[in-house]
Formats: C-alpha cells, sequence, structure tokens
C-alpha cells in the first residue's frame, strides 16, 4: 500500500481478518457487513408490510426422525428450489401472485431444549398466522409439527374453539396412528392419533400404503377416519380403481378443512430425499386433482395447509422441487377459491 495517499478498499467478507498496524495511516480501509438478502417463495418481491393473503411459514423442526434425518433443513430447500418453478399457471391463465400479496415469513427458531418447549414454541408461532386474516402454508420439518398447528387452530374464527368441526384431509404413505414410536407419544409417527385426541373431528387419509395391525385397528373401528389405500386408488386395471370415489368425497366436503400433505405420499421416485420414500404413492398429477378438487368443494372452506417432510441429498434437487410445486399448487388452489367466493 505504499505511495497511495488515499485508497477505499471494499471488504464484503463476512470472516476478513486483518492487522490495522499493518495498515498505512493514510489508507481508508472500509468494511462492508453486508446482509445476505431474504429468500422468498418463488424469489417474488413482498412488502414486509400486511395483510397479506398467502403467508408461507418455514418450520425445521426435526426431533423424533426415525429413519433418515435431514427435515430441519427441508423448508429452505424447498424456499430455495421454488426459484425454479415458472410463475405461469394454466389454471390462472396468468403470472403468479396474480394480484395477491404473498409473504414468506422468517422460519421458526428451532433452538429449543425439549420436544415439549419445541411443541410450544412452535404452537405459539403458529398462533399469529391462524387467526382467519391470511391462508397460512406451513413448510416442514417432520410431521410431528402438525400438532401445535392444530392446537392453535382453536382459535381460528372457522373453529372457534370446537375441533370436532374440523376435517383434516391428509395426504401420507404412513397412517401415522399409532399410539407411540420408539417409546415417543408426540413423534411424526403418531401425529395423527394425536390430533384425534385433541378432537378433531375427521381425518380423510389419502395414499396410506404402509401401517401396522395397532393403526389397522383404529382404521377399521374409528368411524373418524376415513382410509383411502394407495393400492386401491391406483390399479393397474382402472376400472377397479375408486380414484372417483374418493373424488366425490373430497368434494362433497363441508366446513373448515386443513390440508396436511407429506411429501412421501407421492411415489417415491419423486421424492428420493425424504425421511422414508415409499414406492406406490401418488403420481404428481394425482396430487394436483385432489388439491384443486379440495379447493374446489362449493361447502367447504380450507384454512390452511401444511407440507412436511421436505428434505435434500447432494445427489438430487427432486425432492424439495417436487414439494415446491406441491406447495405452489395450494397457492393455486387458494387464490381460485378467492376469485370464485
Amino acid at each position: 500500500m505504499d505511495g497511495c495517499d488515499l485508497s477505499t478498499i471494499l471488504y464484503t467478507d463476512f470472516k476478513f481478518n486483518f492487522n490495522p498496524e499493518a495498515i498505512n495511516r493514510e489508507t481508508l480501509v472500509v468494511i462492508i457487513m453486508e446482509e445476505p438478502s431474504k429468500m422468498t417463495f418463488l424469489g417474488l418481491e413482498e412488502d414486509e408490510n400486511g395483510p397479506h393473503d398467502i403467508v408461507i411459514l418455514p418450520i425445521p423442526y426435526e426431533m423424533t426422525t426415525s429413519y433418515r434425518e435431514g427435515t430441519e433443513f427441508g423448508p429452505k430447500a424447498c424456499i430455495d428450489a421454488s426459484l425454479q418453478v415458472e410463475l405461469f399457471d394454466e389454471l390462472l391463465d396468468q403470472d403468479l401472485p396474480c394480484g395477491y400479496k404473498i409473504f414468506t415469513s422468517e422460519p421458526w427458531n428451532n433452538e429449543v431444549n425439549s420436544l415439549a418447549e419445541a411443541l410450544e414454541s412452535i404452537e405459539k408461532f403458529s398462533l399469529k398466522w391462524v387467526n382467519g386474516e391470511q391462508f397460512p402454508i406451513f413448510l416442514g420439518g417432520e410431521h410431528g409439527m402438525l400438532l401445535p398447528i392444530i392446537r392453535s387452530l382453536r382459535k381460528h374464527p372457522e373453529i372457534e374453539g370446537k375441533l370436532e368441526q374440523l376435517t383434516i384431509l391428509q395426504i401420507d404413505a404412513h397412517a401415522d396412528l399409532r399410539n407411540e414410536l420408539n417409546g415417543e407419544k408426540y413423534s411424526h409417527g403418531t401425529v395423527i392419533r394425536r390430533a384425534l385426541d385433541e378432537g378433531v373431528g375427521e381425518i380423510i387419509q389419502v395414499g396410506i400404503r404402509t401401517y401396522c395391525s395397532e393403526e389397522k385397528k383404529i382404521i377399521d373401528s374409528d368411524e373418524r377416519v376415513k382410509t383411502w389405500f394407495a393400492r386401491d386408488l391406483i390399479r393397474m386395471d382402472s376400472e377397479k380403481s375408486n380414484w372417483n370415489e374418493l373424488i366425490n368425497q373430497i368434494k362433497n366436503l363441508s366446513g373448515p378443512v386443513w390440508l396436511s400433505f407429506d411429501i412421501d405420499g407421492l411415489d417415491g421416485f419423486l421424492v428420493p430425499a425424504t425421511g422414508t420414500p415409499v414406492p406406490g404413492g401418488l403420481s404428481f398429477w394425482g396430487a394436483n386433482e385432489i388439491i384443486m378438487e379440495l379447493f374446489s368443494a362449493s361447502n367447504a372452506k380450507v384454512i390452511g395447509a401444511d407440507i412436511n417432510e421436505i428434505s435434500t441429498s447432494p445427489n438430487t434437487n427432486l425432492t424439495e422441487f417436487s414439494a415446491a410445486l406441491i406447495t405452489t399448487k395450494i397457492v393455486v388452489g387458494h387464490i381460485i377459491s378467492q376469485k370464485r367466493d
């Protein structure tokens, strides 16, 4: 730096280290600590100020994973992948956001010391967004996050403390009806059982293809649970499929509905990085039809959704991209329902 009368040096590296004694006193050093820009769903420009029509809520929750780990990184991976999703939608015949205000929230803070603290914290985080003033879409994170979200829904104006009015449409490979998994009652594998314990009035399960004998007994005996097994929905002989019966049930839903989409409900080849991918699941277009029929149901009010068990892999981005596409279809479905109303 000798011979410089005045130099301005711009450093943007967060970890830049220097020795002040080595810098010529005539040299001006300016260190700029650049904050990384906030990533938004679909890369849309967003207004921090509400009210918002749709809110994307990342929940990097992972505490009871029983097989492959990584769901805590799923929400960020999904949002990153969403930047590659085309904004034009053929049903809307225009680019998203179509004049609607979409907002991507800061993630739930997962610095907690226990499972109980995590569930309580997620419930508190959710309460701000389930007041009926915007449409919440939670990105997870393991499926166990659904329980505190359901608890927070007691404050929703469509529920008013009466969870027996609520229908959960669950797209999933697993029934999640065990009383405990690996000794834990509040596991991702028990979350629908816990939702029933909370008083939820109806569960419609779609795409189920792996369950234990304990869960089968509940499926057979609990009138609140209707299970559409993947083997019956997806048959080689299409005339024997009960797909149209499922669609008719969705069309005839009434009252408040929550959509809980475990990404492993899709066929395993579409979500290879999820914790427990299972062959024989829904196609993307099958899932898309279910979503659109749900939001078109004239007597139903979809009050929110969660997309869970998202994960990522260094070998492929397909899982998070599939999740981003499903999330986008839910956004589209909500917009279509709002235009209809």
